[in-house]
């Protein structure tokens, strides 16, 4: 019944006590930040690079081909290619404005409790609270004026794109590391004894955040269940100390052209 991912079935029991409901939460606040940085190299593809639908629906595509590959970047694909019976793209007839159920502000409370840094998720509840003023934002966008955006060349743009996709999956790994680490704490405090593993192992099918690179979240835990932070892992802290620079990058081109990056 279950999903599986290469043969094996993508269910574990979790552990006591409302556990399986906690990972359950955190993993759907895991989304919500997966959602916010696909959006914002989205628009970033849009306003600097100056791509269309069907461009951004190539590199998104071709993103997924590679260490981004994973639902929702595939899936970011089909829509931003999805026409409707006019041929006129759906995309560009949906409101910026986003609604949730509270799972992840749940999330960022727990990591208040915890005494935890949730930076990546807690930002990306803000940003669906600030889409949900639509009439402060449009009023705020009369009245206070922008920095004028600063066009690139093609060789620059190449290297913007890659810089982009580089960051989104730094982006990515800093948000499941954050979440895997409240995890952790939960469990340390509600003595779950949660295997950070088999949690990983079950998220890489039949969930909404599951990705090719959970895959070596399973076997970096699989190592050691007691990690102090998978950022500090011999395989991640690799990607980090490559990638760093393209996020810094992005962050201030971003900044110089007034485009909220949070």
């Amino acid at each position: 019944i279950s999903a599986k991912y290469n043969g094996e079935s993508c269910v574990q029991y979790i552990g006591p006590n409302g556990s399986g409901h906690y990972v359950k939460m955190v993993h759907n606040g895991i989304e919500y930040s997966d959602m916010e940085l696909i959006s914002e190299s989205y628009y970033l593809l849009k306003e600097i690079a100056l791509m269309n639908n069907k461009e951004m629906s190539d590199i998104f595509y071709k993103w997924n081909e590679g260490e981004l590959s994973s639902y929702l970047i595939e899936i970011t694909g089909h829509i931003l290619e999805k026409k409707d019976f006019e041929g006129k793209y759906v995309l560009d007839y949906i409101l910026d404005e986003a609604s949730h159920k509270g799972t992840g502000m749940w999330t960022a409370q727990s990591a208040l409790d915890l005494y935890i840094p949730l930076s990546v998720i807690t930002e990306s509840v803000f940003v669906r609270y600030l889409s949900s003023l639509r009439s402060q934002r449009f009023i705020a966008s009369t009245i206070l004026k922008g920095p004028k955006r600063s066009l690139i060349d093609l060789e620059s743009k190449k290297i913007f794109i890659e810089d982009i996709r580089k960051s989104l999956f730094l982006g990515k790994i800093i948000s499941y590391a954050q979440g895997f680490n409240q995890m952790k704490e939960a469990s340390l405090k509600y003595k779950w004894n949660l295997n950070f593993s088999n949690i990983a192992k079950i998220f890489r099918a039949g969930c909404i955040i599951r990705a090719n690179f959970l895959n070596d979240i399973m076997l970096s835990y699989m190592d050691n269940n007691n990690l102090i932070n998978l950022l500090l892992t011999p395989y991640f802290q690799g990607i980090i100390n490559l990638y760093q620079k393209s996020l810094r990058r992005v962050v201030i081109t971003a900044i110089r052209n007034g485009i909220a990056v949070p």
